[in-house]
């Protein structure tokens, strides 16, 4: 719809000499009483016409000569032209959606443009939590829809591996070891708490014995925070590919990066710039000349480098790289990082138009209404793993996605494992499962929809669905633009209480073989638009339920 709109705006704008051409946006009203599809690009135009938007409405309703796909046009409220298609233009888009299926549903947003997006990117120092869960499950759906509108994509995962964190790692195993074999060694104060560090520590007894019994962290220390690293990485990669995150393009050292002397340069390329300065012995960054409230210190007063260095070379790496676009994906509890950060790119020279940062909010894990703590394993923390046990893969991720990024979300168990409607999941993945059973029993009977009437669905829940359908690649490209793939799961979740309503009070399968066979294209395409949205989404579509 949004395609055949915009050629005929687009012809209506020539018709008038109104050049450059603007930038047509068009959208779905939330009532159907404002149409089909609505479009703002009167008011748009009112400034540099120096018209009032309703006479350009005006004007451009007159100047469309082709109204044939058209049953109404109407100008409402400041200025806004609504359409309302005939039911001949919808039967014959519908029959492109369900002979041309992926190419229909698809819009070109990204015109290949390159796009870097960072995701998950936890500490190798513990499993990955509910949290990061989140965070995999946002950046995963972000990848794939705009893979699937038009950019190319590279998915990237920071291993930040180099400082404090990682060191304590092998503190709290060598000293869980030491324990195990009875030797009294103290457990680092603020060292990593949880069962996972007691199963590490006796993996580490069953793979060396006693190669290590009580020989001082400072000896060995190296040797043993090494293998559990290593360890901790490998159960990062088991968790994401159990969750179904597609693997990483890139897996970014930060060790490596200052192996590498990126840091130094990327220091010595802001001293350069005139953005850092001395003061008490350390060395500040100018980040107040751009959008920071203080400076920021890059080396302290005793020669060490602090993280904002190493994040400083890691996004001077991202730059080098060229890429369109940059994405990070943090925890909402980085927030306060997002202007140093900004502020970095502008003092390397970037547009920072083109660097988002997409913050995501805390999970609660929830059960009757209450807070739910499902293990000890990781200490105070809900692991990634422990959820997908519970719930599974599916539910996981299609949940984390059923809110914006930076809303916190609540994680009902009751909910999730309910076979009602009110699991947002069962009933999308239902709806797919169900019109499944329909065209198989209709298979069965010697049923099928060739040679279609479509006109035969002439219910207003079957135009409404029809149109539900063909505002999906509208969805699709609004979800792009705003780097927001939550969108899909409301469609999904609207598309599917549309059809659940519509089957309770339908016979798909009748008496009237070309009625039945419309309908049955009817549950066809929805079923291809459901499984395209959940693919993107990273969730299957079940055929069976």
């Amino acid at each position: 719809m949004k395609k055949d709109l915009t050629a005929v705006l687009t012809n209506a704008l020539e018709n008038l000499r109104i050049c450059p051409l603007p930038v047509i946006e068009i959208e779905t009203p939330r009532e159907e009483s404002f149409g089909d599809v609505s479009t703002p690009l009167a008011m748009g135009l009112a400034r540099s016409l120096k018209k009032a938007p309703k006479k350009i409405a005006e004007d451009i309703v007159n100047a469309i000569r082709d109204r044939t796909i058209f049953e109404k046009i109407e100008i409402a409220g400041p200025g806004f032209l609504n359409f309302t298609f005939t039911r001949d233009y919808l039967f014959a888009s519908f029959n492109t959606l369900l002979r041309a299926e992926k190419s229909f549903l698809r819009e070109n947003v990204g015109q290949g443009r390159r796009v870097l997006i960072e995701y998950v990117s936890a500490n190798p120092t513990g499993p990955l939590h509910i949290g990061h869960a989140r965070g995999a499950a946002v950046g995963n759906a972000l990848c794939n829809l705009l893979e699937e509108s038009g950019y190319c994509i590279d998915r990237e995962y920071y291993i930040n591996d180099a400082g404090r964190q990682v060191k304590l790692l092998g503190q709290s195993v060598h000293a869980k070891y030491q324990q195990l074999l009875g030797v009294d060694v103290p457990f680092p104060d603020d060292g990593y708490k949880g069962q996972y560090i007691d199963d590490e520590a006796a993996a580490l007894h069953a793979e060396k014995g006693r190669e290590y019994q009580g020989i001082p962290f400072e000896t060995c220390g190296d040797a043993i925070t090494q293998w559990t690293y290593k360890r901790m990485l490998d159960l990062i990669r088991k968790d994401l590919s159990r969750f179904g995150i597609r693997d990483f393009d890139t897996w970014i050292s930060e060790k490596e990066i200052f192996e590498r002397d990126e840091v130094r340069q990327a220091i010595d390329a802001l001293q350069q710039k005139g953005f850092l300065y001395e003061s008490g012995h350390a060395l500040w960054f100018r980040s107040t000349d751009f959008r920071d409230d203080k400076d920021r210190v890059v080396i302290k007063s005793d020669g060490q480098h602090t993280y904002f260095a190493s994040d400083i070379a890691y996004h001077k790496n991202k730059l080098d790289r060229n890429f369109d676009i940059i994405i990070d994906i943090w925890g909402a509890d980085h927030h306060g990082y997002i202007p140093r950060i900004e502020s970095v790119m502008q003092a390397f020279g970037y547009d920072i138009a083109r660097f988002k940062v997409i913050l995501v909010q805390m999970v609660n894990l929830l059960k009757h209404g209450e807070p739910f703590q499902m293990s000890k394993r990781a200490g105070t923390f809900v692991t990634l793993s422990d959820i997908m046990d519970l719930v599974g893969p599916d539910t996981t991720k299609f949940i984390f996605l059923t809110r914006k990024a930076d809303s916190h979300l609540d994680f009902d168990l009751d909910v999730v494992t309910a076979t009602t409607a009110e699991n947002p999941v069962f009933y999308v993945q239902y709806a797919n499962a169900r019109i499944n059973s329909i065209i198989a029993n209709a298979m069965e009977k010697g049923i099928r929809a060739d040679n279609v009437d479509l006109s035969r669905l002439c219910e207003p829940a079957e135009i409404s669905l029809i149109k539900k359908m063909l505002a999906y690649p509208m969805v699709l490209g609004g979800a792009a633009r705003s780097f927001e793939p939550h969108r899909i799961t409301f469609y999904l979740q609207e598309l599917a209480a549309m059809f659940h309503t519509y089957y309770h009070n339908h016979r798909v399968i009748g008496d009237d073989p070309a009625l039945t066979s419309a309908r049955l294209a009817l549950c066809t395409g929805i079923r291809i638009v459901i499984g395209d949205a959940l693919g993107i989404l990273g969730v299957t579509a079940p055929e069976k339920m």
